[in-house]
């Protein structure tokens, strides 16, 4: 198949091109017509497909459920908004449902689904801080235990691929060294750490921040705390939640432009409420959460923020358009970017010949027109 488009993201910026497509892969780039096309998009633009290394659930379903009809529906779903590499993660609970959430995952990624990838399980939890928790569950917060880890990994098959911690609770850094050792990008966040902690942490394999701003130490100029690290230290990836509630378009413009292009990470955090209309109310970690108008979910009991509904086509356009990131910074932090943290940059997050074919072709008000999931076309 031979797709087309005047705006083809090719190293780093549009130009006029064709991408074929043969199986899982792209097997050419060739000039504007080259050849006879299946498909021309015009001046639609052909982009990377996303990948969101932190999203819990959709349309009721969530990661801790361990229903694989729901994992399953929720992979066909997701490509709707361009999203062709997921990370689906948990939220801090009892051994025994967090045990039964990754071995659905891994079972759901032997057996065969459609839709975008499952790059792997984001295991949010439960070694967080219990000032910090957010809207996990208090009860289920637990100093880091690597032997249980190691459980929780075998259980998953290996498919823990990234682990949030509270580093300041992990003695000696054990769980960080191990996991990072063992190809998992350990990130902080619900975290209390100081700059002090958060740097250690980094020097014993930490290499990312879990949704910068939100459930971690706050930055004061004479104690930068985690959000402080997460400027500081150029090389360590950050997520952000680029729904414009989260975090003021401002803050993001702050730290994109702080980070540079190439270790920013746009996440949704999206929970199980994304794509359930306003005012309904859903269980999340056990609490009780209400989606408000603005797309963001709060607990009922305190009106806290719990998660986002966000669709990672909405945040790219947030970021440009709203908090004035440059393009090539904002694409890169739902693409290139989350595929170098997870080590599958030599086949994903371009549009390179050889990498998967996952590609987005979105319009100027950042509608995706057309999603190639590894090749199959996903309207």
């Amino acid at each position: 198949m031979i797709i087309q488009s005047k705006r083809v993201w090719i190293a780093g910026q549009f130009m006029a091109a064709q991408i074929e497509m043969s199986g899982e892969k792209i097997v050419d780039v060739l000039e504007y017509d080259a050849k006879p096309v299946d498909v021309d998009y015009g001046n639609d633009r052909i982009v990377p497909g996303f990948i969101d290394i932190h999203t819990h659930g959709y349309k009721t379903w969530d990661t801790n459920d361990a229903t694989p009809e729901g994992l399953r529906t929720w992979m066909k779903e997701i490509v709707k908004e361009g999203v062709t590499g997921i990370c689906p993660t948990t939220i801090t609970q009892s051994h025994e449902v967090l045990s039964n959430a990754v071995k659905n995952v891994a079972n759901v990624v032997e057996e065969g689904y459609e839709g975008a990838e499952i790059l792997g399980i984001h295991f949010e939890g439960p070694y967080l801080d219990q000032k910090f928790k957010g809207a996990q569950p208090e009860q289920y917060c637990v100093t880091p235990n690597l032997e249980e880890f190691k459980q929780y990994q075998k259980d998953a098959k290996g498919l823990i691929k990234v682990i949030t911690v509270a580093a300041e609770h992990d003695k000696g850094y054990k769980l960080i060294e191990y996991a990072s050792q063992h190809g998992v990008l350990v990130s902080q966040g619900h975290s209390g750490a100081t700059y002090e902690e958060a740097r250690m942490a980094v020097a014993h394999g930490a290499m990312s921040m879990t949704h910068v701003f939100n459930g971690m130490s706050p930055f004061h100029h004479r104690a930068p705390g985690l959000v402080g690290a997460a400027f500081r230290m150029r090389d360590v990836y950050g997520e952000v939640i680029c729904d414009g509630n989260h975090s003021n378009v401002n803050s993001l413009n702050n730290y994109y432009m702080a980070k540079g292009r190439d270790h920013v990470i746009m996440i949704s955090d999206s929970l199980m409420a994304k794509g359930c209309p306003c005012g309904s109310k859903h269980i999340f970690g056990g609490n009780e959460i209400e989606v408000y108008p603005d797309g963001s979910a709060h607990l009922t009991s305190t009106k806290r923020l719990a998660g986002s509904t966000l669709r990672i086509n909405r945040g790219l356009q947030i970021v440009v358009e709203e908090a004035g990131v440059p393009f090539d910074y904002a694409l890169n932090s739902c693409t290139l970017n989350p595929a170098r943290a997870l080590k599958v940059d030599d086949r994903k997050g371009k549009l390179n010949v050889g990498y998967d074919a996952d590609i987005v072709v979105l319009n100027d008000q950042y509608d995706v027109v057309q999603t190639y999931a590894r090749g199959k076309a996903y309207l």
